[in-house]
């Protein structure tokens, strides 16, 4: 019997853009273990690396909000059942006051931020049972972040994805040339994703896990089936230069000036600024992405083959 489900073989394909019938099969090798088959996948060459969150849609909204004045930035994701309700009004203010208790009152993890006075004589979780009946759907505030200093924050496609950017920077910054700069790298992380600042932010288990996905791909190639062990590090660390680039953001080539990472071009805005910047961190939400969406014809379609 399958130690796997239809839903693991889909979320398996989402994450790795993998064919079923290959995501079934490893999914079997790792005795349902879906990192472990990721690892698989990507051993075999199969797979490019894969985000540690799924990309499995659901509904809702992710919002943020900077008050420049006290320079502090929060934000925040809010799910419901449909798409039609996260395009409600109504809907949208809820979390865009949610996102504001999260500014205003800096709650220490979830439950704290449920316990705080939303600002109407109710706690947000008061509020949010008020508009589940309002609204007719099941709502869900499932996380939220905020940064104190100088916050940059981008929302895109309609709160579909949110990126805030915290910059450590020094009293002669210019703002505006700090918030153009600050736009672009919001940008550049809601659309390519990284998943580092820099080298020096790869953990060490990340850096270590990734070597031995290199070493099993570059000896699973025939080619390289007799070359000897020193030849095959000094591949492994020629290839680790293009891990670096696709998941460090610094590393990345700038999206609108490819001839230039964004490390070197956040340089260029700070010598413009006429003072000193630099990205001290950031974070990225992306609607829905890890949650299980609503049953559909694809899964019957995977349930089908993990009977045969």
């Amino acid at each position: 019997m399958a130690s796997f489900t239809a839903k693991d073989v889909q979320l398996l394909r989402e994450r790795t853009g993998v064919g079923m019938m290959d995501c079934k099969k490893a999914l079997t090798e790792a005795d349902g273990d879906m990192e472990k088959a990721i690892d698989i996948l990507r051993e075999k060459g199969l797979a490019a690396a894969a985000k540690k969150s799924g990309r499995i849609a659901a509904e809702g909204l992710v919002y943020a909000y900077v008050d420049a004045d006290k320079k502090v930035g929060s934000m925040v994701e809010v799910n419901s059942e449909t798409d039609f309700v996260a395009k409600n009004q109504e809907f949208k203010d809820f979390v865009k006051g949610v996102a504001q208790v999260v500014t205003e009152k800096n709650p220490v993890d979830l439950q704290a931020l449920l316990d705080a006075d939303f600002g109407n004589g109710l706690t947000v979780a008061e509020a949010l049972r008020e508009k589940i009946l309002v609204i007719g759907e099941n709502l869900n505030i499932r996380r939220f972040a905020r940064y104190e200093g100088n916050v940059v924050s981008y929302v895109h496609g309609e709160g579909r994805i949110g990126v805030m950017v915290k910059f450590d920077a020094d009293a002669n910054v210019n703002p505006d040339v700090l918030n153009e700069c600050g736009k672009d790298v919001a940008m550049q992380i809601a659309a390519l994703n990284p998943l580092y600042l820099d080298k020096d932010s790869v953990p060490q288990d990340d850096l270590d896990k990734e070597k031995e996905i290199l070493i099993a791909q570059i000896k699973n190639d025939p080619k390289n089936a007799n070359k000897p062990e020193q030849i095959i590090q000094k591949m492994v660390e020629g290839r680790l230069g293009k891990f670096y680039e696709n998941n460090c953001l610094l590393n990345q080539a700038f999206v609108k000036n490819g001839d230039i990472t964004v490390g070197q071009y956040v340089a260029q805005m700070s010598e413009k600024s006429g003072g000193t910047f630099k990205v001290a961190k950031f974070v990225r939400f992306e609607k829905g992405e890890g949650l299980q969406k609503r049953e559909d014809n694809f899964a019957d379609e995977v349930a089908s083959m993990i009977k045969n």
